[in-house]
């Protein structure tokens, strides 16, 4: 676990204002939708943080924040995969071509997406939608 939790100043000034304004709704989405425990960690090759959600010990999804930019890893198994294969006309073709050239593994495909403006957003809540059902009901308050 990482032991100073980046500032909202540290991650704006990090990402830059446009940037930072898609970690915020991309976050704020799933917080509005899901009830996950966070994880702030070093971000190692990929960013300068890792913020991981999880539930039940298995990872949702993990956000890394960058000099100008964010990466968001989210991993799809058979069962996802099938759902994003039969939903390919709602994606942009971007992802549909993304999803494409990504490496299938053993356990899935491993999706490394660089979101570089806001064109990107309703694809990756798309699918975060297929990875997970909401499991909290809008409307309600949590705790940061």
């Amino acid at each position: 676990m990482f032991e100073k939790v980046p500032t909202v100043e540290e991650l704006n000034q990090l990402m830059g204002d446009d940037i930072f304004k898609i970690w915020s709704d991309i976050n704020n989405f799933i917080k509005n939708n899901y009830d996950m425990e966070m994880i702030w960690d070093n971000g190692g090759k990929t960013g300068v943080f890792e913020l991981k959600y999880r539930k039940g010990g298995k990872t949702f999804c993990a956000l890394y924040p960058r000099e100008k930019g964010i990466c968001i890893l989210i991993i799809f198994g058979k069962n996802e995969r099938e759902k994003f294969e039969a939903s390919r006309g709602e994606f942009s073709e971007y992802i549909n071509s993304f999803y494409d050239n990504t490496h299938q593994y053993h356990d899935g495909k491993w999706l490394y997406l660089d979101v570089i403006n806001s064109n990107l957003t309703g694809d990756i809540e798309r699918l975060l939608l297929i990875k997970k059902k909401p499991n909290r009901k809008r409307g309600t308050i949590y705790e940061n």
